[in-house]
């Protein structure tokens, strides 16, 4: 079971690095990361039979990180007409 958490782990790394045109698809593909991480913490606590509350904190926290992200595209939508990565001018 570990090795199809780690597959999918990969699996979502490579996702989220090949997807960089978008800023949405930025955020499914970390949100694709965040949910195999919790996978992985949840079948490695139900395995050793440890306590919850840390999935609990990691879910809360992943949810913080979302909804960051959403507000972020929104602001850059409103501010630029789109979400594209090329549109934004890292350099001053």
């Amino acid at each position: 079971m570990m090795i199809y958490n780690i597959y999918i782990f990969i699996i979502s790394m490579l996702s989220f690095s090949l997807n960089r045109k978008h800023l949405l698809t930025m955020l499914l593909s970390l949100e694709f990361v965040v949910l195999s991480l919790f996978f992985m913490m949840y079948s490695y606590f139900i395995n050793f039979n440890y306590e919850f509350y840390f999935v609990l904190i990691f879910l809360t926290m992943s949810v913080c990180e979302s909804a960051l992200g959403l507000a972020l595209m929104v602001s850059l939508i409103r501010s630029y007409g789109n979400d594209y990565f090329v549109s934004l001018n890292m350099l001053w």
